[in-house]
C-alpha cells in the first residue's frame, strides 16, 4: 500500500540509531526555506514478485557491506546463482541528468577511478528491525540516510579512499523524482539535514546529493539493514574493537545504543557489533562525529580480519556469510547481479590493506549541526583528482577526458564563450578589462565566438571554465586546455547557461596562465585513519565509564 507522508525542512531527531525506545532528542529547527510537500510511497516490485517500495525503508548500514566486499573479494560462493534471487535493486540517481557530476576521467592508461556511495539508513518497517532499536515514533516512518560513506578506488586500483559526511550536514538538497509514482521533490530553498535525502525518492537521492556537494561522479550506490549488520557480523564471528576505558553506553534518561565492554580489546559480533557501530554516548564528545571514528576503526579491523582470518576458508562460513549479504543488501541497477557484485569485488581485491585511508569530512558546528569548511573541498578535490589520501601516490600519467567529443570540440571557431571578470578578493579590487583581454586571447587562438562580459565584477578565487550540461563538457575542456587551465579548473554548474570563464584572482595580470601549486596533502581536519593501524582504540568519554 502507498503511503502518503507530507514532508518539510524538519530535521531528523538527534540520536535516531539508539537501542531504547527513549534514545531520541526533540527535533531542532534548520535553516529557513523548504521544499513542496510530497507523497511518497508506492507499488515497486522487485525480483520474485517482492514489493520493492521495500528498498526505500530499510535500514542499513554502510561500514559492514563495505567490509565485506574488501574482505572477501575472490570467495567462490559468490557464484552460486540462487544468490541473485536475493538481491534487490534501485536507481541509480534520481537527480535530473543536467545536474550529473562529470564523467570521471581516464588515465593515459585507459584506466578510471570507481566511486561507491556507502548508505546507511536508521528506518524502522519491519517487526525484527524494530526489535533491534528505535523510538516507535520512528516506527514505519521515512527513512534516514545516516550513515554515508563515499568509497573512492583509485583508477590503477593501487590504493582506496573512504570518505564519510555526517548525518547531520547542512546542505542544499536537489530536485529528485521518484521513479515509482512520479512524485517531484523540489530542490530546497534552504538547508536540510543531508540525512533526509533517502526520504525524497529514494537512495538515489542521495547519490544525487552526493554529486552536488562534492562534484563527484558516482559510479554505484549499495546499502544494508541492520538485521543483516547483525547476521553478517555472526557468520564472520568477532570483529576486534578496543575501547581505551570500561564502557557502558546509557543514560538515566534512556539514551544510548546498549554496548557495554571491558577496557580492552573484544571482540564483538551480532548485536553487539551493531550496537558498536550506533554507539554515539560514550565515545569521545558524544557527537555524531565521535560515531563516524568508531565505524572507521570497525570497517578497518574488519577489513584485516576477513583478509587475514583462516575461518573464512570454511566453505560453510562463507555460504552463511554469503546468504547473509546478498539478503541484506540493496544496489544500484549496475550491481543486481552475483556475477557483476563478484567483479567488483575482485576490483577491490587489488588495492592493498595499507593504502586504505578512512576520512570523515571536514567540517564546523552551526548550532548543534555542521557544514562543511574549506577544507571539505580541498578533500572532494584530491577524490576528484585521483589522489591518494595517504600520500604515497607516484606520479600519475596525465589524465584524458572519459567524455566523447561533441563535434565542435576540435574546431574554436564554432565554440561561444562567455568571459566574466572574477579578479576582486577580500582586499583587492577587481582589476579593470581582465574580461576583454582574456577574451581577445582567446579570439588570437580561434576562439572567434568568445566575448567579454562587462557587467559587474564577480570574486572567484581561482580561475574557472563552468558548463551547463554534459554536452559541453568536451567543448568547455578545450577552451581550459587552450588556456593552459588544468583539468580540475572546468566545472560543471547549472548557474550557468553556457561555456563561461571567469577570470579568478589567481590571473590579475599577464595573458599566460601560471597555475598555482596545488596542496595535495590530505587535511588534518579529515582525521585521517590508515586501514593497517591496529593501535587504534575509542576514547571513552568518562562520564559513561563503568
Amino acid at each position: 500500500m502507498a503511503q502518503s507522508n507530507v514532508r518539510g525542512e524538519v530535521p531528523a531527531v538527534e540520536d535516531t540509531m539508539s537501542l531504547t525506545p527513549q534514545d531520541q532528542e526533540p527535533a531542532e529547527g534548520t535553516e529557513p526555506g523548504g521544499p513542496d510537500g510530497g507523497t511518497s510511497g508506492g507499488g515497486r516490485r522487485g525480483k520474485g514478485g517482492r514489493p520493492r517500495r521495500r528498498r526505500r525503508v530499510l535500514r542499513w548500514s554502510a561500514t559492514v557491506l563495505a567490509v565485506v566486499i574488501l574482505g572477501t573479494a575472490g570467495a567462490g560462493y559468490l557464484y552460486y546463482q540462487h544468490l541473485n534471487d536475493n538481491i534487490r535493486s534501485d536507481d541509480l540517481n534520481l537527480g535530473d541528468a543536467k545536474d550529473r557530476a562529470a564523467q570521471t576521467k581516464a588515465n593515459a592508461a585507459g584506466q578510471t577511478p570507481l566511486n561507491i556511495l556507502l548508505i546507511g539508513s536508521d528506518a524502522r518497517d519491519t517487526a525484527e528491525n524494530q526489535k533491534l532499536g528505535g523510538a516507535r515514533d520512528t516506527f514505519g516512518g521515512p527513512p534516514l540516510a545516516d550513515v554515508q560513506m563515499l568509497l573512492h578506488v583509485s583508477a590503477d586500483r593501487s590504493n582506496m579512499s573512504v570518505v564519510s559526511i555526517p548525518r547531520d550536514t547542512l546542505l542544499s538538497l536537489p530536485k529528485c523524482t521518484d521513479p515509482d509514482d512520479g512524485t517531484v521533490y523540489p530542490a530546497t530553498r534552504g538547508r536540510m539535514m543531508a540525512n533526509e535525502s533517502l526520504g525524497r525518492g529514494g537512495p538515489g537521492c542521495t547519490v544525487a546529493t552526493w554529486e552536488k556537494l562534492t562534484g563527484i561522479h558516482i559510479d554505484h550506490f549499495m546499502m544494508i539493514d541492520f538485521s543483516g549488520v547483525v547476521s553478517m557480523a555472526d557468520a564472520i564471528g568477532g570483529v576486534p574493537v578496543c575501547v581505551d576505558a570500561n564502557v557502558y553506553s546509557h543514560t538515566s534518561a534512556g539514551k544510548g545504543s546498549g554496548l557495554k565492554l571491558p577496557k580492552g580489546t573484544t571482540d564483538v559480533k551480532g548485536e553487539q557489533a551493531l550496537q558498536w557501530l550506533r554507539t554515539r554516548y560514550g565515545f569521545e564528545d558524544d557527537t555524531d562525529l565521535a560515531r563516524a571514528k568508531a565505524q572507521h576503526m570497525y570497517m578497518n579491523s574488519m577489513v584485516r580480519e576477513l583478509r587475514a582470518s583462516a575461518k573464512l576458508t570454511s566453505p560453510n562460513k562463507l555460504r552463511k556469510l554469503a546468504e547473509a549479504a546478498t539478503k541484506a543488501i540493496t544496489v544500484d541497477n549496475g550491481l543486481d547481479s552475483i556475477k557483476k557484485m563478484y567483479d567488483l569485488a575482485d576490483e577491490l581485491q587489488r588495492v592493498p590493506t595499507e593504502r586504505i585511508t578512512m576520512t570523515t569530512m571536514p567540517n564546523r558546528y552551526v548550532g548543534s549541526r555542521v557544514e562543511p569548511t574549506e577544507d571539505a573541498e580541498t578533500l572532494f578535490r584530491m577524490v576528484r583528482d585521483d589522489v591518494a589520501l595517504d600520500g604515497k601516490d607516484k606520479a600519475k600519467p596525465a589524465a584524458t577526458a572519459s567524455a566523447t567529443p561533441t563535434a565542435t570540440a576540435d574546431a574554436p571557431a564554432a565554440i561561444a564563450v562567455q568571459v566574466l571578470n572574477g579578479t576582486a578578493t577580500d582586499t583587492q579590487a577587481a582589476v579593470r578589462g581582465r574580461a576583454g583581454t582574456i577574451a581577445d586571447v582567446l579570439t588570437g587562438k580561434g576562439f572567434t565566438r568568445a566575448v567579454a562580459d562587462h557587467t559587474a565584477a564577480t570574486a572567484e578565487p581561482s580561475t574557472v571554465v563552468r558548463y551547463p550540461s554534459a554536452d559541453l563538457q568536451a567543448d568547455a575542456q578545450v577552451v581550459a586546455r587552450a588556456l593552459g587551465l588544468p583539468a580540475s579548473a572546468v566545472k560543471k554548474s547549472t548557474d550557468v547557461s553556457g561555456i563561461t570563464l571567469v577570470v579568478g584572482a589567481d590571473w590579475r595580470s599577464g595573458t599566460a596562465y601560471r597555475a598555482p601549486a596545488t596542496k595535495d596533502t590530505t587535511p588534518d581536519s579529515a582525521q585521517a585513519i590508515n586501514a593497517a593501524d591496529t593501535s587504534q582504540c575509542m576514547h571513552v568519554d568518562p562520564a559513561y565509564v563503568w
